[in-house]
């Protein structure tokens, strides 16, 4: 992990982002999606410090074959933070429109569930009149290793700078239970899949390289071998990067010349 990074620093920042961004649009609050895994447990923990637990409601969406253990520490996660939560199974919308999950539909089968589990997301949101909390990290965004219009979709994103190797050190300041901390990543979308296995490095290597890449702007490749990069690694990351772009940004409209929309419209005096 970078030596400049601040967790303690990083967490007052983004408290005050989630609860100004939450002032700002006048809604009551968020609701999460907690699967039991880091980065979730993260966000959500954020959030309570920033707005207070009666202001975060967690969501378990869980489908047939997803592992009993993400259940169990989402379930003891939201005990622990106080916060109110809901479970909503997502088997019966996914098997209505899958009705087998094969190694040939699986990906498909997976960003289904993430839509899904977004879709549902938004739907409480709207009935509580809150925001709905991300939780997709730096590492993800860059990678693109995340489902467009689902997971990555969001009201507000309050670790989306974060590389995972530094939203593992912010679980450590905020007391995250070691259960969670330690699990293998994984989207849980079926038997032994995790992220790490599928990406095909490992998120330290991936990190310290994407730092290099995007923060040190460095373009040469022999200079990064040189710093102990595989050339293999580097191709593979770079590689996602390049070929998942279009999810780092909203879908391109025809440009016919007119000005930008803007934000806010005041009328003059």
């Amino acid at each position: 992990m970078d030596s400049d990074f601040n967790s303690a620093r990083a967490i007052i920042t983004i408290k005050r982002f989630i609860k100004g961004k939450m002032l700002q649009s006048g809604r009551d609050g968020y609701v999460v999606g907690l699967s039991g895994g880091l980065d979730s447990a993260v966000a959500a923990s954020l959030a309570v410090q920033a707005v207070g637990r009666e202001k975060l409601l967690a969501v378990l969406m869980p489908y047939r074959t997803s592992s009993p253990n993400s259940s169990r520490d989402a379930l003891a996660l939201a005990e622990n933070l106080g916060i109110d939560h809901r479970r909503v199974d997502i088997t019966p919308m996914i098997d209505a429109y899958f009705p087998e999950i094969n190694p040939q539909n699986r990906i498909r089968a997976g960003n289904k569930m993430a839509r899904e589990r977004m879709s549902i997301l938004f739907d409480i949101a709207h009935e509580m009149d809150r925001l709905v909390l991300g939780t997709g990290n730096r590492t993800e965004i860059c990678l693109g290793y995340t489902t467009w219009y689902g997971d990555s979709a969001c009201s507000i994103n309050p670790i989306g700078e974060l590389y995972k190797t530094e939203v593992r050190a912010l679980a450590a300041e905020l007391d995250i239970p070691r259960s969670i901390v330690d699990k293998i990543p994984t989207a849980d979308l079926w038997h032994d899949q995790s992220d790490e296995g599928e990406i095909g490095v490992a998120y330290e290597t991936i990190d310290a390289l994407l730092k290099r890449l995007v923060e040190g702007s460095v373009r040469s490749m022999s200079a990064l071998e040189k710093e102990g990069f595989s050339a293999t690694d580097m191709s593979r990351i770079v590689s996602l990067m390049n070929r998942y772009s279009f999810k780092r940004r909203l879908p391109d409209i025809a440009p016919l010349g007119k000005l930008p929309i803007p934000d806010e419209i005041q009328f003059e005096e």
